[in-house]
């Protein structure tokens, strides 16, 4: 059984376990004997972060960990997560780890792993990490012990990456953007890649001091890079999260844009332009099912994976499909990265913005959505609320009333302890008294445990 990895690379709030020092370096030693399986000299990995204080912590214990299974560490800094997924396979390292909780407050941390090939770690590669972390790992001999340096040209390298997807010869004179970086690790780098690409900057959450990151700002809390927008007269908004690998686009009345609509916008550009592979989208169970219907009105196909972008991007690679993503902002476009990238996705949406003279509200708005209700109940450590017999009768009888009218969703987050209840119905007070029935429930099964 998992218990260290989620959904998502492992994650917690620091000093907690699973995200304590001394387990950090046994993670890193873990992942170090795995990757260096051969016994050979040589081998590297490279080391990102977001901005969070106890990054600090967690980057010096995985990088004692590492060295002491003979591998040789580069330390990027603050970088986005997609930056470690190109640069493991471009400095042609074994193995990238990123330092991150993602969206998540200051207090969380998370660890998460690319292979040599720049993506994700499959679920058995985790698991085998995750079995060796309660094994005695074999140190390496003492003429073995790796080195670790830090490498000051990381995040240049990400700029030059990214700014070579946008379309050859288009610029973004002219244009005002609010860039909302949360705080996190994309608090230099996309100010400078928008400025470079000619447009007019208007920065947001971009002083990071340890605890502020995802702090009023950001990909889930818009509000300030909407004020921005209002205040500045700007023509559109990118909110990044924490660590940069999700996006939401602003337009320039401060409405929000979510993954989906952007990923129809994409689809329908790419598709118009031969280059959606197999006609396909792929996306979570969370997608609305207005994207579908979208998609389907244009003879395109929608492919569902369970929810995390890493599952994402294994149908993809498994199907051959170039396009995909989650609603709540990761977009992923394997012809130019391995994972999502909210930096990335902001480009996009401009140059369809240059290249068809559209405003950011006219382009947001792809399709109608279908009323969706999503709500999030927290549940004590240890207990199991799913488990329970009248939350399980709620959940039938809500999959009863809603056949043939809706869809009902229920599942645990991967990265905290939440059950997320969602349901989607034309008829709203349908939707509202399944959703809360269900919501009820799982809260009084909770207390009672």
């Amino acid at each position: 059984m998992r218990r260290l990895f989620g959904t998502d690379g492992v994650r917690g709030t620091a000093n907690d376990w699973p995200m304590t020092a001394e387990m950090a370096l046994r993670i890193g030693a873990a992942a170090g004997r795995y990757f260096r399986n051969d016994g050979s000299n040589g081998h590297r990995v490279v080391i990102g972060k977001d901005t969070r204080l106890s990054g600090y912590m967690f980057e010096n214990a995985l990088t004692a960990g590492l060295t002491s299974t003979g591998m040789n560490v580069l330390l990027l800094g603050p970088v986005p997560t997609p930056a470690v997924g190109l640069l493991t396979t471009s400095m042609r390292a074994d193995v990238g780890i990123m330092i991150s909780a993602s969206h998540n407050p200051h207090n969380d941390n998370g660890i998460k792993f690319f292979g040599p090939d720049g993506f994700k770690l499959s679920d058995e590669a985790e698991a085998e990490i995750e079995r060796l972390v309660a094994s005695d790992i074999e140190p390496a001999q003492a003429s073995n012990i790796g080195r670790a340096k830090r490498i000051d040209d990381g995040r240049f390298r990400y700029a030059e990456r990214v700014k070579s997807t946008f379309p050859h010869g288009r610029r973004l004179d002219g244009l005002k953007v609010v860039i909302d970086c949360a705080h996190g690790a994309a608090y230099k780098v996309a100010p400078e890649v928008l400025w470079e690409l000619g447009a007019d900057v208007v920065p947001v959450g971009t002083q990071p001091n340890g605890t502020n990151i995802n702090d009023g700002v950001g990909s889930t809390s818009v509000r300030a890079a909407a004020e921005a927008i209002v205040t500045h007269g700007a023509d559109v908004g990118i909110c990044l999260d924490g660590d940069a690998d999700r996006v939401m686009i602003l337009d320039e009345n401060g409405q929000v844009a979510d993954g989906d609509q952007l990923m129809a916008l994409f689809a329908a550009r790419w598709a118009s332009e031969g280059r959606l592979s197999g006609g396909t989208l792929v996306a979570t169970v969370m997608s609305n099912l207005g994207l579908e219907h979208f998609l389907g009105g244009r003879g395109l196909r929608l492919e569902r994976t369970k929810v995390g972008d890493r599952y994402v991007v294994e149908a993809m690679r498994r199907g051959g499909w170039n396009l995909g993503g989650e609603q709540s902002g990761h977009i992923v476009m394997t012809d130019y990265a391995t994972t999502g990238d909210g930096l990335l996705a902001g480009l996009q949406f401009l140059a369809a913005m240059v290249e068809t003279g559209q405003t950011a509200s006219a382009l947001a708005r792809q399709f109608t959505q279908v009323p969706q209700l999503l709500k999030n109940v927290r549940f004590a450590a240890g207990t199991d609320p799913l488990a329970q017999a009248q939350v399980r009768r709620a959940i039938t009888d809500a999959e009863g009333r809603l056949q043939g009218r809706g869809r009902l969703l229920i599942r645990k987050s991967g990265t905290e302890p939440l059950v997320r209840v969602m349901a989607e119905c034309e008829d709203e007070a349908l939707l509202r008294q399944v959703v809360e029935g269900i919501v009820a429930e799982v809260e009084a099964a909770s207390v009672a445990a």
